[in-house]
Formats: structure tokens, sequence, C-alpha cells
């Protein structure tokens, strides 16, 4: 994706995804963290794995919040949404991400829709700096495919699943802080553009 729009006319969230990184000193970017940063986007765009690359990178704790759904619940996500439905689910998410904001200044990791319940976003942005990760959606159905752990894809055509899910949670995403690309290649390019991106905006605002 290419962003026309000059730089300086760009709000935080339309920045130019695929701008080059630069070296950041970890140490010093932790010291200007105020808050948790929480990994928001769609399935599918290594927000748990990325998240994990990024703590170590800035030598501070991961948290996945589906895996703490998990435990809360002894329960799988995928079981979770069948037995119950969806709308429990977003419940239980809320309340374990917003027990998560308290607890953890690091790295949070949360699931595709997570960020699309306006209490649980409405948490996020006030209490931690939210990073959209956005993938093109062909990379989407790339990685998602890989294991059938995915509720929402389960018994119809993935690629138009993703691509409908992408067009109605795009707006809320939308609302994160900062947005970084999260396409094919190492993730630790990912980590590096996130790392770029909260120099900026912990220069600019904290």
């Amino acid at each position: 994706m290419t962003n026309t729009m000059p730089e300086s006319d760009r709000p935080d969230t339309d920045r130019d995804m695929s701008r080059a990184t630069r070296a950041v000193d970890p140490a010093e970017l932790r010291r200007r963290l105020d808050r948790p940063v929480v990994l928001v986007g769609m399935m599918g765009t290594g927000k748990s794995t990325v998240g994990r690359k990024l703590a170590q990178t800035m030598t501070v704790e991961f948290t996945d919040a589906d895996h703490e759904i998990e435990q809360a619940a002894q329960m799988s996500v995928g079981d979770i949404f069948a037995e119950f439905g969806e709308a429990y689910f977003r419940d239980g998410e809320r309340r374990v991400i917003a027990r998560l904001l308290e607890e953890s200044s690091g790295v949070i990791a949360t699931g595709g829709g997570a960020f699309c319940n306006e209490e649980t976003r409405a948490l996020i942005l006030d209490r931690a700096i939210a990073v959209w990760l956005d993938s093109p959606i062909d990379v989407l159905v790339e990685r998602t495919g890989r294991k059938d752990t995915r509720p929402l894809l389960r018994d119809s055509d993935p690629q138009e699943i993703l691509t409908r899910l992408h067009d109605e949670r795009a707006p809320f995403y939308g609302e994160a802080q900062l947005r970084v690309e999260s396409a094919n290649g190492p993730h630790q390019q990912t980590v590096d553009r996130i790392v770029s991106a909260l120099d900026d905006w912990t220069r600019a605002n904290v």
C-alpha cells in the first residue's frame, strides 16, 4: 500500500507503512513508554509471533490475550465460540484485556475481533498504545491456512470471509494510534517497523 498524502498531513493511523526503518535504542524507547503496547488487527497478521519478538527486542513482558482467555476458561477459543457464541466470548475477552492492561506494561497481542468491540477498544485506546498490524488479503489467506484453529473460517471460503472481515473491521482498526505493515518476509522486519513507529509516537506524545 502506498500513501500519496504528504507526510506532514498524514494522521498517525495512516503513516507510510513501507517507509524505511532506522536504528532505535530499545532501552531509550522503553524508558519513554508509559503504557503497554497492544497489537490489534486481523487474524493472520502475526500479532502473537511479532508480539513475542517485539517484547524480546524491548526486553519487556509479552502476553497473548487469547491464551489468557483460554487459561481462564479452561477451554479453547474455538470451543468457547462453539458452545457459548461470539457475544459470550467478547464479554469474557473484554474483561481479560481490562485485567491485562492493569497488570502489564509490556506487549499484549489481541484476537482479531477484540478491537472491534466498542468497550474493549475504548479501554485499549485509553490505557495503551494500539498498533494495527495490517496485511494484504492474500497474505492473510496463506497464513491462516496453515492451521485449522480459526472458528470464523471453518466451513466457508477463507478468502471471501477474510476480505469481508477486513472491510468491516478496517474502520475500527483505523482508530489505533499506529498502523504498521505485516507482509511476507521475516517477522523481524515488522518488529523493526513497529519500533520505529513507536519511537516517532513517543517522541511526539510522551
